[in-house]
């Protein structure tokens, strides 16, 4: 089977969950707000159910000052500072990965995007499939047959596989084109200047008919009208953009491609953390969560379960605390069953549960 790599943008996706879903849904009892770290778990967890990669990291931005703030101190300058409430979710993130045993990488004076990118060229030298997840646009320059861009397209469950057909479809321009139509267009959002009057189509167009930005530019005067004397005055500006708009696949990554390999999550800490932030159900979505096995195996089976419930009837709360890490359950008329990550198991009659034990359980079933 072919190795796939999931590589993730921290940040863009946060930001995308943060805005997607409704702080005020998303607080926890103490007054912290978890929506950025609740969609962008939800995101991942859905991303490892459908693509299962084999391999998979988190590609974080150090800060905003990088290689294209020194050479064009106005970029991302628009950007206004992030909200209060969103402040800190991204070390919660932070926690998350760890605990899920997800590698991480941010590197000084470059984006996400960039590390991204590298990581992509030397998975793909390495006979990977690629998936990419992130809002960012820029990363579509990276699509190829080997390579997927996942874009969220609607808050954060609906993802567009952006594929070199789906560039095409939508753009009428081949994903290597993508980085020069992206400056000639501009990026209000990194506050890169587009051309006056020119717009997406005119943009398209042109690249459709000299197929790079350079062979535009070196046919500017045969661009006739306002256009074409606006591209002209733009030169140097749509050449900055352009500089600015690539993506660095060059960066010195610390992280090997094969160390990258996915494995088992520490589900005690994801436990424990996600019972902090309150997160009731994303547990049970852990790819690696094994169902609660239910079926009995005659006198050997019958002594434990006893042995069980006289533990329950005696120590409730133990048994409550040892409960926190289930993964599974299951309910039949006449019988409650769990399971544990690790594959352990237990089927209780309801008719050999006390009417007080009954009660204690209903309640911890409502509140997870």
């Amino acid at each position: 089977m072919q190795p796939r790599l999931l590589l993730l943008d921290g940040h863009s996706l946060a930001y995308r969950a943060f805005h997607a879903l409704p702080e005020e849904n998303f607080t926890t009892s103490t007054g912290q707000a978890t929506n950025a770290v609740y969609g962008f778990t939800s995101m991942l967890l859905n991303v490892l159910r459908d693509e299962a990669p084999t391999h998979i990291a988190v590609a974080f931005d150090v800060s905003r000052t990088t290689f294209r703030t020194e050479r064009f101190p106005e970029y991302k300058a628009t950007r206004s500072a992030s909200p209060a409430s969103f402040r800190g979710q991204v070390d919660l993130i932070r926690e998350v990965l760890r605990a899920l045993n997800i590698n991480m990488c941010e590197i000084d004076g470059f984006e996400a995007d960039d590390i991204i990118a590298t990581m992509t060229r030397e998975a793909c030298e390495q006979g990977f499939l690629v998936d990419i997840l992130t809002g960012d646009r820029d990363s579509f320059q990276l699509v190829s047959d080997s390579v997927t861009v996942l874009y969220p397209k609607k808050g954060v469950s609906e993802l567009q596989r952006t594929t070199p057909d789906l560039v095409v479809e939508k753009y009428g321009l081949r994903p290597d084109q993508y980085a020069d139509y992206a400056a000639l267009r501009g990026d209000p959002s990194d506050n890169l200047p587009g051309i006056p009057g020119v717009g997406e189509k005119t943009a398209a167009k042109w690249l459709q008919q000299f197929g790079t930005l350079e062979s535009l530019l070196e046919h500017a005067t045969e661009i006739t009208g306002k256009v074409g004397e606006a591209l002209r005055n733009a030169v140097e500006q749509v050449r900055l953009n352009r500089e600015l708009t690539q993506l660095v696949s060059t960066v010195a990554v610390p992280l090997e491609i094969p160390q990258l390999a996915v494995t088992e999550p520490n589900i005690s800490a994801v436990t424990q953390l996600f019972d902090t932030l309150q997160f009731r159900t994303l547990l049970n979505r852990l790819p690696q969560a094994k169902s609660a096995q239910t079926q009995q195996q005659g006198s050997h089976t019958q002594a434990s379960e006893a042995t069980l419930v006289v533990s329950i009837a005696e120590s409730w709360q133990g048994w409550l605390e040892s409960a926190a890490g289930v993964a599974g359950l299951h309910l039949t008329d006449t019988t409650l069953s769990f399971g544990w990550p690790n594959g352990s198991a237990f089927v209780v009659e309801w008719a050999r549960i006390g009417d007080d034990v009954r009660e204690h359980i209903a309640g911890w079933l409502a509140d997870i």
